[in-house]
């Protein structure tokens, strides 16, 4: 209208991917300490709930969710698989900004935090970098790995799994991402490296899971450890 005041621009929509794998008993608390904390901030959001290989509840209480909260979709996956089901998330969202967490580990307070952030900054990916409370194994574990990719794809980043990780749709190869498993952080991390999407690590305070059991073990840090030189190999194969 003549004369009239430009209309207010429409606020962010976030596209939240939490996978989901037998969490039954405290997804739903997880879920709606989020959707408190996300009222707080000038954005729209999506939540997507990906469950995968659970045989307890945890579809059941999504579904829930879902029926009781506009904002909340729940895709099912019959295999499990970390990868797997961030990448099912992100290829059914809708948002101007993306992003994936293991919601075990992630406090509404964190999270909050880092979208806080991601507002500020809508052009780069955001990723947590966690100071971890765990045994001294599990540190030490942790270490070599972050230091094994450091050195071999020459990152800067410090915790190649910390999550949340936030970034623009316009990040577009980041929606192309290939891992089922565990290593889609490490793959993450290259593909932002080959492309120059800058990244922010913000440091935070991990806390104790919010319920669960973690499923790394030693088997599974072997596999990352010869994950990481597969990749390596890979992309010193691509053109």
């Amino acid at each position: 209208m003549a004369g009239g005041a430009e209309p207010e621009p429409r606020p962010p929509l976030v596209s939240l991917v939490l996978p989901v794998h037998n969490q039954g008993d405290h997804i739903r608390a997880i879920v709606e300490s989020y959707v408190a904390g996300l009222a707080l901030l000038p954005l729209r959001y999506e939540l997507i709930l990906v469950v995968n290989g659970s045989s307890d509840g945890s579809l059941e209480a999504c579904r829930e969710l879902e029926a009781r909260r506009e904002a909340v979709r729940v895709i099912e996956l019959d295999e499990r698989g970390w990868g797997r089901s961030v990448r099912a998330g992100l290829a059914s969202a809708e948002g101007d900004l993306l992003c994936f967490t293991n919601s075990a580990r992630t406090t509404r307070e964190i999270l909050t935090l880092m979208l806080a952030y991601a507002l500020a900054y809508p052009e780069v990916v955001l990723k947590a970098n966690r100071r971890i409370r765990e045994s001294r194994r599990r540190r030490l574990g942790s270490l070599l790995y972050n230091i094994e990719c450091r050195a071999l794809f020459d990152l800067s980043a410090w915790d190649i799994n910390g999550t949340p990780k936030i970034f623009p749709r316009s990040f577009d190869r980041l929606l192309s991402l290939t891992r089922d498993d565990d290593l889609l952080d490490c793959e993450f991390n290259v593909v932002c490296r080959r492309h120059g999407y800058p990244m922010i690590e913000v440091p935070i305070l991990a806390t104790e899971r919010q319920g669960g059991r973690s499923t790394t073990n030693f088997s599974s840090a072997l596999r990352m450890y010869a994950g990481a030189w597969s990749i390596w190999r890979e992309t010193r194969a691509a053109p």
